[in-house]
């Protein structure tokens, strides 16, 4: 693992638009004792003009006892992680998603079968707020384990070429979740910078976990649109604004033009369930 790690380090320590800096700062100083560290992700990190996008952010906390004064939210993190929050600032627009660092170590490996947080983060992320040196040092060994995770669990085919494998596990991860993106995201992904991920290969492979779990596809399909559509349910109540984020997300991937009625915002847990069937069908969204 020590090859990887030293990979990750490098590459979470690359440095970032000083604004992006400033906004993981204050996102932090919006839990002050319970911050441990802040990364930054998603197709943002490829762009130079951030205006008008929406950042993504994951905020690592030391325990949701810490990080919420409100018994439900502590609930709903632990039951259903992360919960989402919208943020604004320095004239920029983001979100971010609460872990404690227990469950973005867990989450992070082939313990769990729920993709969506190593399926990110065997992808480029950037730490860039940590409360100390430790709190580095976890994050590191966290991000760590995802891409060992992504591959183990795509399983390996005889002569397959290493970006090849990546292509395969990302689409499959892809199929897991609800996605408004095309179909050929998961493939941009590797893509966009083939040469990282050829750099990682090797050392991926090799921290591989003996009897890391690999296939059961099916399963995971099931359980992770029901997950999806259980955080989008949770969203609506935690995420002010969320029923629009949704819309403008599917939009802006599956151009479509949906528009939110008056309604739909008042009572945005009924939109959300009552819209999410009617876009699959459509399939706006997969």
């Amino acid at each position: 693992m020590s090859a990887l790690a030293d990979l990750v380090r490098d590459e979470l320590s690359t440095p970032v638009d000083p604004r992006v800096a400033a906004m993981a700062a204050a996102v932090a100083a919006e839990y002050p004792g319970s911050a441990r560290a802040v990364l930054f992700y998603g197709s943002c990190l490829r762009e130079t003009q951030l205006d008008g996008l929406m950042l993504d952010f994951y905020l690592i906390v030391s325990d949701y006892g810490d990080a919420y004064p409100k018994r439900w939210l502590r609930l709903a993190n632990r039951l259903i992680p992360p919960n989402v929050f919208p943020f604004q600032s320095g004239g920029l627009i983001a979100k971010y998603a609460v872990l404690s660092e227990a469950d973005f170590e867990r989450l992070n490996g082939p313990e769990t079968r729920n993709v969506s947080v190593w399926a990110r983060f065997a992808q480029p992320s950037r730490l860039v707020w940590a409360v100390d040196d430790t709190a580095r040092s976890r994050a590191v060994a966290a991000v760590s384990r995802a891409a060992p995770t992504l591959l183990a669990a795509a399983g390996s085919r005889d002569g397959e070429e290493p970006l090849d494998w990546w292509r395969r596990a990302f689409g499959l991860t892809y199929s897991v979740e609800l996605r408004a993106e095309r179909t050929t995201r998961a493939q941009s992904v590797v893509d966009a910078d083939p040469d990282r991920y050829l750099r990682f290969s090797a050392p991926a492979m090799a921290a591989i976990p003996a009897g890391a779990p690999s296939g059961g596809w099916a399963r995971r399909r099931i359980e992770g649109k029901l997950l999806s559509i259980a955080r989008l349910a949770k969203a609506s109540l935690t995420y002010a604004g969320g029923i629009d984020y949704l819309a403008w997300k599917i939009n802006r991937h599956a151009g479509t033009k949906i528009e939110i009625k008056p309604w739909q915002r008042r009572w945005p847990l009924i939109a959300a369930l009552t819209l999410v069937p009617r876009l699959m069908r459509s399939g706006a969204i997969r």
